[in-house]
């Protein structure tokens, strides 16, 4: 097992599930210690944490927020530092999305979609970055919508992951000076409960996937452990598309 994390303590916003439960145990996998953070679905959370510690024996806890919110992503970056000792490495992973022509669109699940892909990743930027030191790392979680869409339907979705390629740089820009860096890792296709290789819409998508399959969830994480990593430590500002080719 690679021990490119030891000793560093990472936080997973929607660490419960889906990608977010792959990327937190690929870093708990390379030694740091994670703190998932949950919305609604504790047992999920509560799951992935004790997989964590089975498989990699690496300390997991979990805190519940809704990052939208100002005092819970101040309370979710407190608790892990309180949990975990400090916090180096912050992936903003949690997201949700509303699918509707613009014209059926419900405005409260629009606004919904951008305070948890959008208003969540600025805020908890925003708290993690007292707590960051030299060598810190922000990793947001896009979407490959984010800089092309291919369907109809998606017009909140794809804003608020167009967003984060905006947030990322401009966060680069903010926290270069002190070491910090920051990217974004933007998927496409990805087999999660969300978007299941074999739901109802997933023939159409892969038709317009130069590999012409689904990505897994695992495969995100890797991209992600990546730029955790010292490897990386040159790597800000960028996005990096993990989409199979549906983007190329």
């Amino acid at each position: 097992m690679s021990n490119v994390l030891d000793g560093k303590r990472a936080l997973v916003t929607g660490g419960g599930r889906g990608i977010g439960a792959a990327i937190a145990l690929r870093l708990a996998r390379d030694g740091a210690s994670v703190a998932i953070g949950y919305h609604s679905d504790r047992r999920a959370a509560e799951e992935t944490a004790a997989l964590i510690g089975e498989r990699t024996g690496a300390k997991a806890v979990t805190v519940q927020a809704d990052t939208g919110l100002v005092e819970d992503a101040e309370r979710l970056v407190a608790e892990t530092v309180a949990l975990l000792g400090g916090l180096d490495v912050l992936v903003n992973n949690a997201g949700v999305i509303a699918a509707a022509p613009i014209g059926d669109l419900d405005p409260e699940a629009a606004s919904r979609v951008i305070d948890v892909n959008v208003r969540g990743p600025l805020l908890v930027s925003r708290a993690a970055s007292r707590h960051l030191g030299e060598g810190g790392r922000i990793i947001n979680i896009g979407s490959s919508l984010g800089e092309r869409v291919h369907s109809p339907g998606l017009t909140a979705y794809a804003a608020s992951k167009a967003a984060i390629t905006g947030l990322t740089r401009a966060l680069a820009r903010d926290l270069g000076p002190r070491g910090i860096t920051v990217n974004e890792v933007a998927p496409g296709s990805t087999d999660t409960d969300m978007n299941p290789q074999d739901g109802p819409n997933a023939e159409a998508q892969m038709r317009g996937i130069a590999l012409g399959r689904f990505g897994a969830p695992e495969e995100i994480a890797e991209a992600v452990a990546h730029l955790a990593s010292p490897a990386a430590g040159y790597t800000t500002g960028t996005r990096l598309g993990v989409d199979g080719g549906s983007n190329a």
